[in-house]
């Protein structure tokens, strides 16, 4: 298996999975995409169920991994996703568990992880991908990535007590919610290093982005990744949609729906991922808030970028975001794969005009007839209206990521089975939960410090030179 980046057009395709692994961002800017994919006929989904049966979360783990991991062998992966997903760390043998709503819809419970997010599907998965392969190079790794809620604590609990890991995670100030704050900068450890950043999510990622722009920077202190542009997160959040699709399907053909709630494109392209595999995927409804660069341009064929003054603050916090690093990929595969064309509208149009105009080539329709994208916009008062409309007549409370994305997956249920991907627990956001069901979600013991905890985080204020230096004075 090997991966090309979206920009470069004479790229030979030689990178290696592990090789990725550690590198995140391609040197030319560009995201790393498989030169080309494996297909998965009926026979190969019949044995994926066989194995989600006999062997577990891991079992089919390991499986979807080695469609696009071949440097590592097969029981050493085996052993990497036996560690990754325990019923300790899960809660429970299902790891992924789906139950009814109602009608056609579904909810996959993906926040049953250490720190009560989605996120933790991937984390715990990177964690041991790290560890193996920087044991396996005697290598020691930065991470420097940003989070608008749950990636940077997903990220630090999986990584804690690495020795050949050092984490700096950027995060906007006031932008996130008193548990998300306390879950990140509560934890005291020599490897972990939170900054926060005036503005929003945007400017904590293309801080993150200019970092990796500096080849001599980041070669120095061997910078990785742990947000989505990272490949190997990718590649772990397929593994939760083939897992959903198995568990609700009744035939090897089977197609089935699924409303994901997004912000920077990196859960959703998963999916994307995963029906390119061929997994009978009908529809992909990509939910989001009022920050809805995403929903316009599947709507119109325009991506159009807004200011961090211009991205509002939100009750789906996590979703304030309206620069979406993975959407590059997406493009690259609605343009045929010609990199020259990417590295010209991501290069040089987007960061001139602010925006990237696909309406006459036929986005909409193909993303749709091709891809089997569909949007849908979420307001402050939907998610109130689903968080107390999911309680009362299903028993069952969601946060406010997870009820945009069952707002869209009522709008555009079809007459096949819609899944709706949870994001976080309800933990997380206490005050729209009083909000909207009149008390805030029982905390678990385990969480009980998590707003007590005394504060550990560096503000960011002289942005990339100020960034750069903390990097070098506290890099491992």
């Amino acid at each position: 298996m090997r991966y090309r980046s979206t920009r470069r057009a004479d790229d030979p395709g030689q990178a290696r999975f592990c090789d990725i692994l550690l590198e995140g961002l391609a040197p030319d800017g560009g995201l790393y995409w498989p030169v080309s994919w494996p297909r998965l006929d009926r026979s190969d989904l019949a044995e994926l169920r066989r194995v989600l049966a006999q062997r577990g979360y891991a079992g089919l783990a390991q499986r979807v991994l080695g469609l696009f991991c071949d440097d590592i062998p097969a029981a050493d992966l085996e052993r990497i996703c036996q560690r990754a997903y325990t019923t300790e760390k899960f809660g429970g043998p299902d790891i992924v568990p789906v139950s009814a709503l109602d009608g056609q819809l579904r909810l996959a419970h993906l926040s049953n992880g250490p720190t009560a997010a989605f996120k933790d599907l991937a984390m715990q998965l990177l964690a041991e991908l790290f560890e193996y392969e920087l044991t396996r190079r005697d290598r020691r790794l930065t991470i420097l990535g940003a989070t608008s809620g749950d990636t940077g604590s997903a990220a630090e609990q999986a990584m804690l007590g690495q020795s050949r890991v050092k984490v700096f995670m950027l995060s906007p100030q006031g932008r996130m919610t008193a548990f998300q704050r306390g879950q990140m900068y509560g934890l005291d450890d020599p490897g972990i290093v939170n900054l926060t950043v005036p503005g929003s999510f945007d400017d904590c990622q293309d801080l993150v982005k200019a970092v990796n722009a500096d080849a001599e920077l980041k070669a120095d202190l061997d910078i990785g990744a742990v947000n989505s542009i990272n490949w190997a997160r990718l590649a772990a959040q397929v593994v939760y949609y083939v897992a959903c699709w198995l568990k609700v399907s009744r035939s090897d053909d089977q197609p089935v729906s699924l409303a994901v709630p997004t912000g920077n494109f990196g859960n959703i392209v998963s999916g994307h991922i995963a029906r390119r595999l061929g997994v009978p995927i009908d529809r992909l409804v990509l939910a989001t808030n009022e920050n809805d660069v995403l929903a316009e341009f599947f709507d119109s064929g325009v991506y159009r970028v807004r200011s961090s003054a211009q991205t509002v603050a939100t009750s789906s916090p996590s979703m304030d975001i309206s620069k979406a690093s993975n959407f590059e990929r997406f493009v690259f595969d609605l343009l045929d794969g010609d990199a020259q064309e990417v590295a010209r509208l991501f290069g040089q149009v987007l960061p001139t005009s602010g925006q990237i105009d696909l309406s006459g080539r036929g986005a909409v329709a193909r993303s749709r007839d091709d891809f089997g994208f569909w949007a849908s916009r979420s307001t402050h008062a939907d998610r109130l209206a689903a968080i107390a409309a999911t309680w009362r007549d299903c028993g069952r409370l969601i946060d406010p990521h997870t009820a945009d994305g069952v707002t869209a997956g009522r709008r555009l249920v079809g007459p096949e089975p819609m899944v709706c991907l949870e994001t976080a627990l309800p933990i997380k956001f206490a005050d729209t939960m009083v909000e909207a069901v009149g008390f805030p979600a029982p905390v678990p013991d385990r969480f009980a410090n998590v707003l007590t905890a005394p504060s550990h985080a560096i503000e960011l204020t002289g942005g990339l030179d100020q960034l750069k230096c903390v990097l070098r004075r506290l890099a491992v």
